[in-house]
């Protein structure tokens, strides 16, 4: 009776501790004065924090997250080249609102023009990017949805490539698609050349660019991302940071004022930075087992295990993940090269946080009529 009193006062106690958990995230989440936000870390692309993550709104120039990744697929896949030169069209030079005031048949490179749309939010250098890729600002803006769509962005629906809603009707995203996107350009570590540039210059110093995000200039460990301001979209920001191997998004949506945005997002870093880390965990390949290849020309075969990905834990838990494997002891011949042979489970106190499978290292043949002939032969010849 007595060890059964002591059970039941242990859960009790830790139960605050539980509710104080929750509670931290709660009360940050309602400290935020932005219509809608999302915590989420870049590399697992878990959520942390939320609040009204689905709402639809206008996301302003943080659309031209998209249109920079894009770009950036662009140049990794050799379609187009930083050192290429754009001639700026008639629509691209008559954007207003953020601008460079390009002049329609001006011509700057690609790296000019990104430059530009990262750091200042140009909209016309964003509509030239957007018609070289694809000929024409509808082409490019099918594309973005497309690639929205191939994302996961169920809740988004782009009509120009800039983010300007003054001729929209039907554009919008949300705090959670715009998380995804950014999680997706931010992978792409030459962007960090653009998005980490406070201040720089185009025309050889005659147009300066200060870039829009002060958080790269004020905040510890800040890589980037993006702003977006109009009157119908509030003020956002996706503000991305990396610290102690670690790298959060911080998406805030229709913000009443730029200082609110930016101190949404800080609040969401802050307790991101303070509540979790990444740990890379390393496979204990004592605990993989040689396996028994039945009626094969080889008769064992030496497991391979995929590479583990990093795993998101609470602060000061890493230590406590365990593996646990569940893989066959013998396979029969023939074996391909990639056959599953188990997984490896990561997990703590029970809960599977993460697995990776356990693989075969090669191709291994069924024995046949003349191996076994062969096999005889050669015995019989030893003798």
């Amino acid at each position: 009776m007595r060890k059964i009193i002591s059970i039941v006062l242990c859960v009790i106690l830790m139960l605050p501790m539980c509710m104080v958990a929750s509670a931290k995230e709660e009360t940050v989440a309602g400290t935020l004065s932005a219509k809608s936000a999302v915590l989420m870390e870049i590399s697992t692309g878990k959520v942390l924090m939320e609040s009204n993550p689905d709402e639809k709104l206008s996301p302003a120039s943080i659309t031209k997250v998209m249109t920079i990744l894009l770009t950036f697929e662009a140049l990794e896949s050799g379609q187009i080249k930083l050192e290429d030169r754009v001639t700026a069209s008639r629509n691209a030079s008559s954007k207003g609102g953020s601008q460079i005031w390009l002049k329609e048949g001006e011509v700057m490179t690609v790296h000019e023009l990104l430059k530009a749309t990262v750091i200042a939010s140009a909209n016309d250098a964003c509509t030239a990017l957007g018609e070289y890729i694809s000929g024409d600002e509808t082409s490019f803006v099918a594309l973005m949805n497309k690639r929205a769509k191939e994302l996961g962005m169920t809740n988004t629906c782009f009509e120009n490539c800039s983010g300007l809603d003054d001729t929209v009707t039907n554009h919008y995203s949300t705090a959670r698609d715009v998380a995804i996107m950014s999680c997706e350009l931010i992978k792409h570590e030459k962007v960090k050349e653009y998005t980490t540039i406070w201040m720089d210059s185009l025309r050889d110093g005659q147009t300066q660019l200060v870039n829009t995000n002060r958080l790269i200039r004020y905040y510890d460990g800040a890589t980037g991302l993006k702003t977006g301001t109009t009157s119908k979209a509030g003020y956002c920001v996706t503000a991305t940071a990396e610290r102690g191997g670690m790298e959060l998004v911080a998406v805030v949506l229709g913000s009443d004022n730029s200082t609110e945005r930016f101190e949404d997002a800080k609040k969401m870093l802050n307790w991101g930075f303070a509540n979790y880390e990444i740990h890379q965990p390393q496979i204990d390949m004592s605990l993989i087992t040689d396996v028994t290849v039945l009626y094969g020309k080889e008769s064992v075969l030496k497991p391979i295990v995929e590479t583990p990905q990093k795993i998101l834990v609470k602060k000061g838990e890493g230590d406590k993940i365990t593996q646990r494997v569940d893989m066959c002891v013998d396979v029969e011949a023939p074996v391909e090269k990639n056959q599953t042979l188990g997984k490896v489970y990561f997990e703590i106190d029970g809960k599977i946080l993460d697995e990776c499978s356990i693989l075969t290292d090669k191709n291994y043949e069924r024995r046949d009529v003349w191996f076994v002939f062969s096999l005889l032969w050669s015995s019989f010849a030893k003798k």
